[in-house]
């Protein structure tokens, strides 16, 4: 079992199975919500258990993001059409059994970075 919370606590969460998908995203939106990247995996809405007073935000007409609204950490993504919840990667109490995947929209990504790390790229342009 997995275990995650935001920076002060007050939001918590448990995932049961094996996390999918681990992935960077480098949309405008995810760059915006984060100060840089958005890293995280997903999984189906039955397995995480999530602990707190949860503010879910609709950043689009297809997903919303959830983040602690005491210190605003990023937490949660969901799409509105799945039953799959997605999950901070950087909100893992230990995150040794998670390897990345992919980094997708990549064609959005910031012109200060580079991606170097040898994993697939998808949305280049």
């Amino acid at each position: 079992m997995m275990q995650g919370q935001c920076l002060c606590g007050a939001v918590s969460y448990e995932v049961e199975g094996k996390a999918q998908g681990a992935s960077v995203c480098h949309c405008s939106q995810c760059r915006r919500q984060s100060g840089h990247l958005w890293a995280s995996a997903y999984v189906l809405e039955d397995l995480i258990v999530i602990k707190g007073p949860v503010r879910w935000f609709e950043a689009s007409e297809e997903a919303r993001r959830g983040f602690c609204p005491k210190c605003g950490s990023s937490l949660f993504w969901q799409a509105h059409d799945e039953d799959t919840i997605s999950f901070s990667l950087g909100s893992l109490k230990d995150d040794s059994d998670i390897n990345l995947q992919k980094h997708i929209f990549v064609a959005s990504k910031g012109d200060y970075y580079d991606i170097a790390d040898g994993l697939p790229i998808m949305g280049e342009s």
